[in-house]
């Protein structure tokens, strides 16, 4: 196992693993399209550009942003912009602390919660064939399963779920789950979880809220979602999204893993600070069952961006199913946040409103955004988790070419979200951050 310890103290919050915090380093400016040059070390800013050059404010402070992430800690960053038919592909830091070799545009990594995203899109395709109705309880589809401590599946729908407006309790939020995989990673990184015992964890708690009286985000609600998609199709939610989103748009590098542990070629290395001190621990090999369907995924920058534009622009949903899943409920008084059908949206600084989502998962962190149009895109990639940064700067960059230090105020209610009540079961995590699995 590969541990590095940071130069600075690194923050762990068990439910909330990546912080959005202010105070972001400027850093270095990038070179041209050429190959990869020698490995870079962590606190050095390594590039890869292709086919750009276009809103060079927006790339100069989107540069900025990343290397602050890597300033703070986050030993490699990958993004991709695309705006019409340009594309814009850079990395920061290593995708490998031990071989220092640098982020290249095809790694894979693990996209957590941006699988809800694909998952929802599956369920919007089910009702526009009558195969379901979104407004169906879900004792309807999975009868007997969400029951318990006060959860009762015949007063929550099927869009309740997706809208994580249930009030199911998340199961990630659960105590002895996270000791599992935070204290206990190396003992249980390999453990494999059904559905089943997934919801199992989650119906051993009261529900945050009743049905429908209020907005709290819950992995549980989309484990259950996978299961409905199996009883409806009768066959895997996972097989239905390759067959219904990743094949027709040819989105050949992204995958759901199930129980297998190792990564597909090629990938960086992932870490997550577990030591007693704070010592960057490599978690790449992990068993991502216990996401599921919340959040197993595999995915490359270009095929979020390909996913996240081909949706908005009207490819996968019809015009009826696309307004379901951009209806949105709020998720936090004081917040421009609202999520729709697995769907999160923010109104940036400049007025910009971008729609897509986070996610994280142990070692990665990631956003795949968008404009109502789908022709202006961003997909980031942090290999690390756990280590406070200011992830937000570099949406603010690209969508408004604002720089990190002018982004560092408008999150810094985020942050002070991300960190205090991170503890907390049911707590109201503004949408985009990169909503953790843990």
């Amino acid at each position: 196992m590969s541990r590095r310890s940071l130069r600075a103290p690194v923050t762990l919050a068990v439910a909330t693993v990546l912080a959005l915090t202010a105070a972001v380093p400027a850093a270095a400016s990038a070179s041209g399209s050429s190959a990869p040059g020698p490995a870079a070390s962590a606190g050095t800013a390594e590039r890869q550009q292709h086919r750009g050059g276009h809103h060079q404010g927006n790339r100069a402070a989107l540069r900025q942003a990343m290397d602050g992430m890597v300033e703070a800690g986050i030993p490699g960053v990958l993004v991709q912009t695309r705006d019409g038919r340009r594309t814009w592909t850079a990395s920061a830091g290593v995708a490998d602390l031990d071989t220092e070799r640098p982020r290249i545009r095809p790694d894979r990594f693990r996209v957590g919660s941006i699988t809800k995203t694909f998952v929802a899109t599956v369920m919007l395709q089910l009702q526009e064939e009558g195969r379901l109705d979104l407004d169906d309880p879900v004792e309807e589809w999975l009868p007997g399963v969400v029951r318990g401590n006060g959860h009762d599946g015949r007063r929550v729908t099927l869009r309740q779920l997706l809208n994580h407006t249930s009030g199911i309790f998340n199961y990630t939020a659960d105590e002895e789950f996270n000791e599992r995989l935070l204290k206990d990673f190396e003992k249980h990184r390999y453990d494999t979880y059904t559905p089943e015992q997934l919801v199992g964890i989650a119906m051993a708690h009261e529900p945050d809220f009743a049905p429908g009286t209020d907005w709290s985000y819950s992995n549980t609600n989309y484990v259950l979602a996978g299961m409905v998609i199996e009883a409806v199709t009768g066959d895997s939610y996972a097989h239905q999204i390759e067959r219904r989103v990743l094949r027709p748009l040819g989105l050949r590098a992204t995958e759901l893993p199930g129980t297998r542990a190792a990564m597909p070629r090629p990938h960086g290395r992932a870490y997550f600070p577990l030591g007693p001190e704070g010592e960057l621990t490599d978690v790449t090999d992990f068993n991502p069952s216990a996401a599921g369907a919340a959040g197993e995924m595999v995915s490359t920058v270009d095929d979020l961006n390909r996913f996240v534009r081909a949706l908005m622009s009207g490819r996968l949903l019809s015009e009826g199913s696309m307004a379901q899943m951009l209806d949105t409920v709020p998720t936090g008084e004081g917040s421009s946040d609202h999520y729709g059908l697995g769907l999160q949206t923010r109104e940036l600084s400049c007025g910009e409103r971008v729609w897509g989502h986070s996610g994280g998962i142990p070692g990665s962190a990631s956003f795949a955004l968008t404009t109502r149009d789908g022709r202006h895109s961003l997909a980031l990639n942090l290999n690390a988790q756990g280590i406070p940064v200011n992830a937000a700067a570099a949406v603010e960059a690209e969508f408004c070419g604002t720089p990190a230090a002018s982004a560092d105020s408008a999150d810094s209610a985020d942050s002070a979200d991300s960190t205090d009540s991170a503890d907390e079961p049911g707590r109201k995590a503004a949408p985009l951050h990169p909503e953790p699995l843990l």
